[in-house]
Parts: C-alpha cells; structure tokens; sequence
C-alpha cells in the first residue's frame, strides 16, 4: 500500500505548478554496459509529454536527500506505468539507485518539468547528445507525425550502450553513434566529428542538444556556424564532467 509523498515534494511541486506522487518499482534491467532501465508504476499522466523528466527523490552516499532528474523514455498508459534510462557508469546516488532498485520499492517523483518539447514545424529534427540523452530523444521522435525525419548523433562510453528503437516505417531515420574511446568527458571531438558526417537537410529543422554542459556549449556553436538560427536549437546540459549535479538534480551552471 502506497502512502504520500514526502512534504518537501508535496511543497516543491506546488512551487513548480508540478504534482508529486509515489510509484512503485516494476523491474530494474541493465541494458547495456552502462544504462539501466527502471520501470515504475503509477499515474503515467506525471510523466508529460514527450521530452518531459522526473524529478526522483534519493538518498546520496552520505545519506542526505537529494533529486535527480531523469527523463521518461515511454509510457504505458494502460498499465500505468512509466519507464526511465538511467545511465550507470559512474558512482552517483541516481546510479545507484538504477542498480539496487527492487521490484516493490517505492519512489517519490515530482513531474512533469521540463520545457523542451518537439518542434511540431520543424521538417527534420536533430538529436545530439551522449547516452543520458537517448531516452529523450527517442520518446520524441516517436511523436514525430509522418511523413518527417529524425536524425540521432549519439556518443557511448561502450558500444554495447548503443542502443536502437523501432519507429513508425513513414518516419526517416539516421543514426549515427559515435565511441568515445578514451575522451575527456568534456571533450566535444568525437560528436563534433559524428555532426561533420552528414549534410544538413534541406528546409526547416531543429536541434535538441541533450549531455555534458562544456559539450552541449561546443555543439550549440559548431550548429550557429552551419547556420542554423537561435530559435532552432534546444540545449539543455544533464551533466557536468567532474561534478555531482546539485541537489535539485541539475548540474551547476558557474564557470
């Protein structure tokens, strides 16, 4: 039998115009080298729309509370139930809670937040970003409405994180997924390298750049130069190399 929220959630989702809820852990699955999947049951409806995340509530090595947000990949409205990536090749309180999560424990979110959503004009949209990103970037191009084109340059750790999806046979896809092999974290090489291998559409497109804060910056420039407009790029950093993200569960956006 679930109970409420905590109050610190009840109170933080009230200022955010956001709700809290308890869900209950379904199922704790790696997927790969260093991504897990969780699957929560619940109110799906927290979940939002397409390129909305979660804020969980955990607990940090030393025991303090903290949030992390994580962005929803799918939802199952039938079932209820809401099904998160959580990347795991690091030590963070969200890390591990990926890998010890029991089926039955139960998890205090607030959502929907966030404010990147699909650009429903765009003609093609361009997903950047490492592992961290993907749940959101593939939840979004599921909404794509075809005919459309998505196109994903991705950086993994281990290629074993180098996950596909099934998609709509109207929908136009290119992937492209690029190895770190050995880069700083906040090295942009290897993803300014994936977004040199291919020729930008024509007609009108959209970028989401999604990962490591120094990243996402070097990306941002590297799409001005090839002219694509303020207005057509959506950046947000999930991470910052060297940094525990803080305890809102951003990372820290001082230089």
């Amino acid at each position: 039998m679930l109970s409420a929220p905590h109050d610190t959630s009840i109170e933080l989702a009230k200022r955010l115009d956001a709700r809290a809820e308890l869900f209950q852990v379904v199922s704790s699955t790696p997927l790969g080298a260093s991504l897990h999947q969780v699957v929560l049951s619940g109110d799906p409806t927290l979940a939002g729309v397409a390129g909305n995340d979660v804020m969980v509530r955990l607990l940090d090595a030393k025991g303090k509370h903290v949030r992390r947000r994580y962005s929803v990949r799918s939802v199952d409205h039938e079932v209820g139930q809401l099904t998160l990536w959580i990347v795991t090749g690091h030590e963070g309180a969200g890390a591990r809670w990926a890998r010890e999560a029991s089926p039955g424990d139960q998890v205090d979110l607030v959502g929907p937040r966030g404010k990147i959503t699909l650009d429903p004009l765009a003609d093609w949209h361009l997903f950047l970003g490492d592992t961290s990103g993907l749940a959101a970037f593939y939840r979004m191009a599921e909404s794509i409405e075809t005919p459309g084109r998505a196109i994903f340059v991705v950086e993994v750790d281990d290629i074993d994180d180098a996950l596909t999806a099934p998609f709509d046979e109207g929908l136009g896809v290119t992937g492209i997924f690029v190895e770190r092999n050995g880069r700083a974290y906040d090295d942009p090489a290897g993803l300014l390298g994936g977004l040199a291998a291919f020729e930008m559409p024509a007609h009108e497109g959209h970028a989401y750049l999604f990962g490591e804060f120094h990243v996402m910056r070097a990306l941002g420039i590297a799409l001005a130069d090839r002219g694509m407009q303020e207005e057509q790029l959506s950046h947000k950093a999930f991470w910052r190399a060297g940094r525990h993200n803080a305890e809102h569960g951003e990372p820290e956006k001082d230089l």
